[in-house]
């Protein structure tokens, strides 16, 4: 018996040697071998890392206005424990289904959420999306819910816990809506940037996040004498943009009245500083407000077509041939041609004038009024030839991207593998562009002959250090002589001052010189040009003798398929060029009203512009045409001579805006009649008179129709007149289109 309790207690003992032999193997393990191991566990479990947040940089206008900012916003949360404990669900289901408008059973499911083994409910769930990123209003809604609901259930003698919260957080806001959108771009709820200028400058805008490391008990609450390693954030650099958010407004709102009228698929505007080519405002349409970009389902909405889409642009590419003749002194004004068809040269291929019959035989200025296609055709492909028109057209920038900061700008190379491309490309198609190439391309004739590279930062500021970076005007070459640049803007000048002949006569705007091109190019279909489907456009700037803003206007596909850039873009460009120049305060030519103290006779409408008609008599032909176009006066040769003989109106007279001077240059019977559509009885007479012709006139008004007819050895001109709204119905038929 004894010897078996001997052994018992052997046994027992024996064990409990083992199992201290075990534990303190067990110990040293820990503490020792495998102590550094544990000792990081340990230190992990108590450590706590707070990100801090860095502020994403602010995006103003060159005035300082805010175009995108971070303001305080909130993301609501739920803890599902607490009120499956409180028992109640559906109260918080109902209320946040009022605030937030988040569907119920999708609360629901939020309310009820567990974790991976289906055990424990959560104690914490963000209500996404709609809960996320909520401004200060729908916050102080959850906090009046939160203290009505805590009261109740004090009341009830339960925790005083709703189950709701909010997280404190910054939310990108677009103080002025829609108003650049295309620009700016957005971020998304999680602060992502997603698009345009937020997205292409995302690494200068976002910052670097900063850190607070610390260590805590188990209540999460920092211990009182860890040590705390702070690392603070980098705020994002704040960016100034060229852009002037009134100039973008003026642009915005005249687009929405053209969009409204002639519903086109999508329409394009860009302005900008010719001698600088900082953007001043740039638009589409349809577009978004990128506060709330997930209520805009269609992608098309988000496209910038200003650099994203290539079109053929028609005859606002005429400026390129036309200022490539000038600078190779190709280009005579006198000099005549046969409008209405051509055959290309070393081909069959017949090209023709938007109006095939066309007008005769008449000069190349009339040619470049009246956007004639044979005139280009003849300045590009048999007069420059394939080898330069190519070089003005690569030289202007064509073919390759301009290098603006915004993202997805594209480009296309530009080739004319035979005769009939080359022809056609002297007009503007076979040839794809973006505008932002459109616009600094005239641009460039605007500003004496350089091509300046496009940019919309102005200043990059660094709050962090205080250092700023102007970004400077960058020329990319010299393309043409300023005399030759200055030439060519005389010319498309007389497209927008002469108000009978210019195609561009509807963006002539009183008090300012304007130079401009239409163009309307049919779009390429079914491997056909669409007879219905077309892109209208106008391209300009003012005032011509000191550049101050240069407008691109494009229409894709306006509903009406005849409306033509002179009709539907050119009064865009008006508006938008007219209000911008008055808000530059840049000073208006002599008005009427200037004029009155000169000219007490001046019988002109108050606020119109008015010119004194200068002196050509006697001065030869050359000279009187130069100082005309120098001045933007709209004018027309009678004869062939090479002296002025007689002028109408006479000098020292009150000529109305938009009225021509007519220059006699000799004394033949046989002058060729100009032509006369527009003009009022007065002046039309006076002009005849000037050819010693005699006239019979029908109706009242301006004149509509003329014809020439014979009396025995005399000649005669039939008048028609229309009264002036009459007049004007005509005139916009004959806009370019």
């Amino acid at each position: 018996m004894v010897k078996k309790i001997k052994l018992r207690t052997l046994f027992i003992g024996g064990c409990i040697t083992l199992l201290f032999v075990v534990l303190i193997t067990k110990i040293f393990w820990i503490q020792v071998v495998k102590g550094d191991f544990w000792h990081e566990k340990a230190v992990g479990s108590w450590s706590r890392e707070k990100v801090i947040a860095a502020t994403r940089g602010t995006i103003t206008d060159r005035k300082g206005d805010a175009l995108a900012i971070d303001a305080p916003a909130y993301t609501v949360t739920v803890n599902p424990k607490v009120i499956q404990e409180n028992g109640i669900e559906d109260e918080v289901v109902t209320e946040l289904n009022k605030i937030l408008g988040k569907p119920e059973d999708e609360l629901r499911a939020l309310v009820t959420a567990k974790d991976d083994k289906g055990e424990e409910y959560l104690t914490s769930r963000e209500v996404r999306p709609e809960g996320l990123m909520v401004n200060q209003d729908k916050k102080d809604q959850i906090d009046a819910l939160v203290k009505v609901m805590k009261k109740k259930l004090k009341d009830k003698g339960k925790v005083a816990d709703a189950g709701i919260g909010t997280l404190s957080q910054k939310k990108r806001i677009y103080p002025k809506n829609s108003l650049a959108a295309h620009i700016l771009g957005y971020t998304d709820r999680d602060g992502k940037a997603v698009a345009g200028f937020e997205a292409f400058h995302d690494e200068i805008l976002k910052g670097t996040p900063g850190s607070s490391n610390y260590k805590s008990d188990g209540q999460l609450d920092k211990l009182p004498n860890s040590d705390e390693v702070y690392v603070p954030a980098v705020n994002g650099k704040n960016v100034q943009l060229t852009i002037d958010s009134t100039i973008q407004y003026y642009i915005e709102e005249a687009m929405k009245e053209a969009y409204e009228k002639y519903k086109p698929v999508s329409m394009t505007v860009i302005a900008a500083d010719p001698n600088t080519m900082e953007i001043l405002g740039m638009a589409n349409l349809p577009t978004y407000d990128p506060n709330t970009y997930w209520e805009t389902p269609e992608a098309e909405n988000f496209t910038n077509h200003a650099v994203k889409s290539l079109y053929e642009p028609g005859s606002t590419f005429k400026i390129v041939t036309l200022a490539g003749a000038v600078q190779e002194k190709l280009f005579n004004p006198n000099a005549t041609y046969v409008s209405g068809q051509i055959t290309v040269q070393g081909t069959k291929q017949k090209l023709y004038d938007v109006v095939r019959s066309g007008w005769g035989t008449i000069s190349y200025l009339d040619g470049v009024k009246h956007s004639s296609n044979v005139a280009f055709i003849k300045l590009g492909s048999e007069m420059l030839g394939k080898e330069r028109l190519l070089k003005y057209i690569t030289d202007f920038g064509f073919g390759q991207r301009t290098g603006i900061e915004l993202p997805g700008e594209t480009a296309r190379a530009i080739n004319l593998p035979g005769p009939v491309e080359v022809a056609t490309a002297s007009y503007g198609y076979g040839v794809q562009v973006t505008p932002i190439q459109q616009i600094t391309a005239i641009a460039a004739v605007a500003n004496g002959g350089k091509l300046m590279k496009p940019h919309i930062v102005k200043e990059i500021n660094d709050p962090n250090t205080g250092e700023s970076k102007k970004v400077l005007p960058e020329m990319t070459r010299q393309v043409i002589s300023a005399e030759s640049a200055k030439e060519s803007s005389g010319y498309l000048e007389q497209v927008v001052s002469d108000q009978v002949m210019g195609t561009g006569r509807n963006a002539y705007i009183e008090g300012y010189r304007v130079a401009g091109k239409t163009g309307t190019a049919l779009k390429w279909v079914n491997n056909e040009y669409s007879k219905t489907k077309q892109i209208i456009s106008f391209s300009g700037f003012a005032p011509v003798n000191d550049p101050k803003i240069a407008v691109i206007v494009i229409m894709d596909e306006p509903m009406d398929g005849t409306v033509g850039g002179g009709k539907a873009a050119a009064p865009v460009f008006k508006k938008i060029v007219s209000q911008s120049l008055q808000y530059m305060n840049v000073p208006k030519l002599v008005t009427s009203e200037q004029t009155k103290e000169k000219q007490p006779n001046d019988k002109g409408a108050s606020g119109s512009v008015s010119y004194t008609t200068p002196n050509m008599q006697g001065k030869a032909i050359v000279k009187a045409k130069k100082e005309l176009l120098n001045t933007g006066i709209a004018f027309e040769t009678l004869g062939k001579g090479k002296t002025v003989i007689n002028q109408y109106p006479a000098k020292g007279s009150v000529m109305s805006s938009g009225q021509r001077i007519y220059l006699l240059t000799e004394e033949n019977d046989r002058m060729k009649v100009p032509d006369l559509k527009g003009e009022s009885l007065r002046d039309a007479l006076q002009v005849l008179t000037l050819m010693k012709l005699t006239a019979s006139v029908e109706g009242e008004g301006f004149v509509t129709e003329q014809k020439e007819i014979k009396e025995g050895n005399k000649r005669k001109v039939l008048l028609n007149l229309s009264p002036a709204d009459e007049m004007a119905s005509h005139k916009e038929e004959e806009v370019d289109q």
